[in-house]
């Protein structure tokens, strides 16, 4: 439970900054209190720099929104709710009950079998008609690859 500031300190529409580790934020929002980890999940930005209507924080970098009573992002550009704290008041005294941060399961790892290098062989399946392509010389070829400046060579 951390301290934070007195409740008359922290008038409605206002926020505070705790400098933990990550940085938490607590709002007052018309008369509730809140608190989230400060750092916007769409990019580096402090939420309690950001605008405060109701309960929704706008991140003033690119104006994504997050719901101050859930964390979860109400619009883009932010996709990831950044984390709730609970807030009590104790003595006149707000205080901030940080949440352990999620443990984050780490994706299956699937075993790769041991392969031999892949030979390629030509089959049915990829080889293209011969017949649709039109033989060409040597000199139809390299001045078809080189268009226009097949000509400024020549003129030179």
């Amino acid at each position: 439970m951390l301290p934070v500031c007195r409740i008359e300190d922290l008038p409605s529409g206002e926020s505070v900054r705790l400098d933990t580790t990550p940085p938490v934020a607590v709002f007052n929002a018309d008369g509730e209190l809140y608190a989230v980890d400060d750092t916007c999940s769409h990019q580096d930005a402090s939420l309690s720099e950001g605008w405060l209507e109701g309960c929704l924080v706008e991140c003033p970098l690119h104006a994504a929104t997050f719901d101050l009573r859930t964390g979860e992002p109400t619009c883009l550009p932010a996709r990831r709710a950044v984390r709730t704290h609970r807030v009590s008041v104790v003595d006149g005294t707000i205080h901030v009950h940080l949440t352990e941060p999620a443990a984050v399961p780490m994706p299956a790892r699937t075993p790769v079998a041991a392969t031999t290098p892949a030979t390629v062989t030509a089959s049915a399946a990829v080889t293209a008609p011969v017949a649709a392509v039109a033989p060409a010389t040597a000199t139809t070829s390299a001045a078809a690859a080189l268009g226009p400046l097949a000509a400024e060579d020549s003129a030179a």
